[in-house]
């Protein structure tokens, strides 16, 4: 019987430094980098319909294994049909491997070699999340791009703290991709990344990216930035990370970030991004926008008559007042989050396309200043 999955893979198609522009195919589409994945934790983007998010550009998602695997549970979301139906979204869901949930979220966790047990934060029922767990857990979720469990561990540490989890990561990755072959991801046209960890240690970073590049993964991340340390530290991190990791599979750089890093790090040779920020900013008042950061709290949008920015595609932005805004946010309307939330994430789908567009025509170092100009000059009131 011919396998009809379309077959996982990525192809590079511009350059410019070390921005790269490229696509990313999976069995649920084609995914352009590089790419900004709103965060959907639970089975949903706070506060966002799934045919909005795909409006505004996304052509991914990512979902949480810890969350999932505790409510509603993988097998009843397998049972349903797996993720993409459930949630209504029939394009490209990565998942990631409940890890970095399970460190900052979990009660008396205990580490081992074998995995780490935890109590959930929910009920306090006791868990068991290993390797070969987290792959099975997303494999009944049924995502097309699927992350190795690692340890993430925060910073500053102490250097043996941060070898002993890099260490243990790079087994964990072995054992995660034993697993998923074994379920038969890569003949389902899946992929599997891995991670590289090693703090802020230059030396553990190139040898975990280094490592990690000698086993067959679909794709490699960067995990354990964005953890508390400075912008400078996770910048120099992947000045010394990104040239070692093979050229022709994505790069991944988890949990990042504000706009300027989306923009510093595709400077850096990055491809795919994650974070929380723009929907848990837009539920609290805080918009993204072409000229920086605007807080709808603020007493002095209570008059203005002006949109977030006219010249936006999106509705959010472009034609609702900041006096309604700010009335919708300092009244507790769940408007204001729906609104918000959709606005932020508009704007980072626009700064993907505007970096992608420029990769292509090579001035990403005019759109970068352009940008950063822009960022600078602020978001000036109406006198």
């Amino acid at each position: 019987m011919t396998d009809t999955h379309p077959k996982f893979g990525f192809k590079l198609m511009a350059t410019d430094g070390m921005a790269r522009r490229g696509e990313i195919t999976t069995p649920h589409g084609v995914v352009r980098t590089p790419a900004f994945m709103p965060v959907g934790t639970q089975a949903t983007v706070k506060a966002m319909y799934p045919g909005q998010v795909r409006e505004t550009g996304a052509d991914v998602v990512l979902g949480n294994t810890y969350h999932l695997m505790l409510r509603p549970t993988a097998e009843r979301v397998a049972k349903l049909g797996g993720l993409h139906k459930f949630m209504n979204w029939p394009h490209t869901i990565l998942t990631d491997s409940g890890g970095f949930q399970v460190m900052s979220l979990a009660q008396l966790r205990k580490l081992d070699e074998d995995g780490v047990r935890f109590q959930s934060h929910i009920d306090g029922q006791k868990y068991h999340l290993t390797p070969e767990r987290s792959v099975e857990i997303q494999g009944l979720l049924g995502s097309d791009i699927q992350m190795q469990l690692d340890e993430c561990i925060k910073l500053p540490s102490p250097k043996e703290e941060v070898q002993r989890a890099m260490e243990l990561s790079l087994r964990w990755a072995e054992r995660s991709r034993r697993q998923f072959e074994a379920m038969g991801g890569p003949g389902k046209g899946q992929g599997l990344y891995g991670i590289v960890q090693g703090g802020d240690q230059p030396d553990l970073r190139i040898r975990s990216a280094e490592e990690l590049g000698k086993m067959p993964f679909e794709g490699y991340s960067v995990g354990g930035l964005a953890v508390g340390e400075p912008q400078e530290v996770m910048l120099k991190m992947l000045d010394i990370t990104t040239p070692v990791m093979p050229v022709d599979k994505p790069r991944y750089l988890m949990g990042v970030g504000t706009p300027d890093d989306l923009l510093e790090s595709v400077k850096r040779g990055i491809d795919q991004f994650d974070c929380v920020m723009p929907t848990r900013a837009g539920r609290h008042g805080l918009a993204y926008t072409r000229f920086g950061k605007v807080n709808l709290k603020n007493a002095r949008h209570q008059e203005d008559p002006r949109p977030l920015d006219e010249a936006s595609d999106c509705p959010a932005a472009s034609i609702y007042s900041r006096a309604y805004l700010h009335h919708l946010v300092r009244a507790g309307e769940g408007l204001a989050g729906m609104l918000l939330t959709w606005n932020n994430i508009a704007y980072y789908q626009t700064l993907m396309q505007g970096m992608r567009d420029a990769i292509e025509e090579s001035r990403f170092e005019a759109f970068y200043a352009e940008t950063k100009e822009n960022w600078a000059r602020g978001d000036i009131a109406a006198l």
